[in-house]
């Protein structure tokens, strides 16, 4: 049976608990199997094999424990006059609060002399129950269904307040938990904008040449196939090809490269591109969530399911944080008979900076890169990059720009160097192998007339063969060779030139040799240079090219390599590495080394703007050919580790202080209340470091 997935929209998260509280209700639904609940992008995606629950029933499960179902786009701004009047309550609340916070302040620093004991018990409670209404029907709502939310304790304490009589501390303490509300959900509100900023980039409208006339419509009602046209300063709607005109195009919401590029009739155009120049018809091809943007979108609100150890670590430490806190806090009343001592380790205790030290971390280190042309799939590869001690890396396309050219032409047995081409660029006809396509590529510049196979096979990792009107040619690396064992001497000496030499035979019989050479990407050495400082302990080339060309270039990048090898032996080698207890990365164009890419603990790719298997199978992506972004990789994972140790680690410690100051009655419930926002200040300040470029 087919499985059943469905994707609602869910606002008022501002946490892990959160995400976990709607997580936990949604997977006990009947129909439900599972259900992946993404704070960054406000999502849940339910999964079924059988029927998912209707939206009404999902709606209600959702607003049981205290958050909202948006059904579409832009209902939450459909109710001006009751989001205004939320939000005039919610200001009047915290003015009021902070009046009074700092009236209670004044009279314990004897500033005033009893004001608050001129307003009634009844007003002072009804005032607190009104200015937490909105957290106390959350907590009340999820109790009921057997749940437990981050604020649960806190409300508790406020709570307890009132019940000794003390409305001034539980009205100080629902002030301070509001606030803390605020800056929990502008600290994440601050790590989603480095994402919301990407999605806000994706065009609306699209104008569509039908019947000859110009149609302004929904990108949502463009085809496949369909004509469209973009005029200058527009955006390109649609991942298409240019059908006529010309036009400087703004690929830097795509690729994060501030360069236009110049484009023309057959050139590839991306959705969110921006023509600054010149007139342009492009026909559809990838629309929407299909289109590379659509993808990198995907693939950037998909990254927070991806978990490394710290943040699942950090999840399951948070689910048991406030059952111990309870525990501490039962305990001291038992032993001190304090109410007020047990209200401050209610009230101190900081279970949302648990939750939020990892993911807002990672939120802002995702959505940050996601900028530069750097798309990361997940936390769990951040983590895995910044322990990785072995790197390998992929010549053809990676090391070198993989656009090599033909350099020689050396018939052999009796063939002409016209015919040899003509026969080798016959035969590599249909090949998408960079050398394939660059012997068919000279054969053309020589206007020599291609035949189109009748048969083609693909020799995977050492060429092609091929049957046309003249037999059956085989075209690729010695290995290849059947016979002609007199050349094997000058095969060497073309490749101790640092040429890479392709063999052709016809029938079996050697007529020819060609040779080929690759540009080098000039900045990789000095990228690696600076990749070395990172803690490697063992850096290599692996490639298919022979032993004499992988020695040349291995020596100026000072590495080591691996030469002739077959897709399979780069796979061993990775799995070997592995076996050892290396963390592996991978570093290729997500074409030819897709699995070894796959394979390893991090498979890195670049320059893969529209390629769908390197967007599969690699784990990082770079959407731009730029060995000076992989340093820049480097350096921001280590540097978002460091945020997330450090946002651990004061969170941690201000816990450990709080909870034994308040157990043991030096810390009062009202600047237990003060102090209980501290920790999600801290961690928003640590984490907007991740922001800057």
């Amino acid at each position: 049976m087919e499985k059943k997935e469905l994707e609602i929209t869910i606002k008022g998260m501002d946490c892990a608990g959160c995400v976990r509280s709607v997580k936990s209700a949604l997977e006990k639904m009947e129909g439900v199997d599972s259900a992946e609940v993404l704070l960054s992008s406000e999502k849940a995606r339910l999964s079924s094999k059988s029927s998912l629950p209707d939206l009404p029933a999902l709606k209600k499960t959702v607003e049981d424990i205290g958050y909202r179902v948006v059904e579409k786009q832009g209902e939450e701004s459909s109710q001006p006059t009751e989001e205004l009047a939320k939000k005039s309550f919610r200001l009047f609340g915290l003015v009021f609060g902070a009046i009074l916070a700092v009236i209670v302040a004044g009279e314990w620093l004897g500033l005033f002399q009893t004001v608050t004991d001129y307003i009634p018990f009844w007003a002072g409670t009804a005032f607190v129950l009104a200015m937490g209404y909105p957290v106390f029907i959350q907590v009340i709502k999820a109790a009921i269904n057997y749940r437990v939310t981050p604020h649960a304790l806190m409300a508790l304490g406020a709570l307890a307040a009132l019940a000794a009589g003390e409305w001034v501390t539980a009205a100080i303490v629902v002030f301070f938990m509001r606030t803390g509300d605020y800056i929990e959900g502008y600290t994440t509100e601050k790590a989603r904008d480095s994402i919301r900023s990407l999605t806000e980039l994706a065009p609306k409208q699209a104008t569509v040449i039908r019947d000859g006339k110009e149609h302004e419509v929904s990108v949502d009602h463009v085809h496949p196939g369909d004509t469209i046209l973009v005029r200058p300063g527009g955006s390109i709607p649609v991942d298409g090809t240019v059908l006529e005109g010309s036009a400087t195009v703004d690929q830097s919401p795509i690729t994060g490269e501030s360069m236009p590029v110049e484009v023309s009739a057959g050139s590839e155009v991306y959705a969110s591109t921006i023509a600054q120049g010149g007139r342009i018809l492009v026909k559809a091809e990838a629309i929407g969530r299909d289109s590379t943007f659509g993808k990198i979108i995907q693939m950037v609100e998909d990254a927070e399911s991806k978990k490394g150890k710290v943040q699942r670590i950090a999840d399951r430490f948070s689910a048991w944080y406030l059952p111990v806190v309870a525990g501490i806090a039962l305990l001291t009343y038992i032993f001190s008979g304090d109410l007020m001592a047990t209200v401050a380790v209610m009230v101190v205790a900081c279970s949302c900076a648990f939750a939020l030290a990892t993911p807002v971390a990672l939120l802002a280190s995702i959505g940050s890169n996601a900028k530069r042309g750097l798309l990361i799939k997940g936390g769990k590869y951040i983590e895995a990059l910044a322990k990785a001690d072995v790197l390998l890396l992929d010549k053809t396309g990676t090391l070198t720009f993989g656009r090599p050219s033909i350099d020689e032409v050396i018939p052999v047995n009796g063939c002409s160097r016209e015919e040899l081409l003509r026969l080798a660029g016959s035969a590599e006809f249909y090949s998408e192998h960079p050398l394939g396509k660059a012997i068919v590529t000279a054969a053309r510049n020589e206007n020599l007339s291609l035949l189109k196979p009748h048969n083609f096979e693909s020799l995977t990792g050492n060429g092609v063969k091929a049957r046309i009107e003249q037999g059956i040619i085989t075209v690729g690396n010695e290995r290849l060779l059947n016979g002609g064992a007199e050349f094997d001497h000058r095969i060497k000496q073309l490749k101790n030139s640092g040429n890479t030499v392709i063999t052709v035979q016809q029938d079996d019989k050697l007529i020819g040799l060609l040779t080929a050479r690759d540009t080098e990407r000039k900045e990789a050495g000095a990228a690696i240079d600076q990749i070395k400082s990172f803690g490697f302990s063992h850096i290599e080339l692996l490639t298919g090219d022979n032993t004499e060309t992988a020695k040349d270039l291995a020596g100026r990048m000072g590495i080591g390599y691996r030469a002739e090898l077959l897709p399979e032996d780069k796979i061993e080698i990775v799995k070997k590495f592995q076996s050892q207890g290396k963390t592996v990365v991978m570093i290729g164009d997500g074409v030819n080394d897709a699995p070894a890419l796959a394979q390893a603990d991090v498979g890195i790719a670049m320059g893969t703007t529209g390629t769908d298997v390197a967007i599969e199978t690699a784990d990082i992506i770079l959407l731009r050919d730029d060995w000076t972004l992989i340093p820049r990789l480097f350096e921001s994972v280590q540097k978002t580790m460091t945020v997330i140790k450090w946002n651990f680690g004061f969170t941690t410690a201000y816990n450990i202080v709080g909870l034994s100051l308040a157990a043991v009655g030096i810390l009062p419930p009202i600047l237990a209340a003060a102090a209980q926002s501290l920790p999600d200040i801290g961690i928003m300040a640590n984490s907007s470091r991740l922001l800057k470029k």
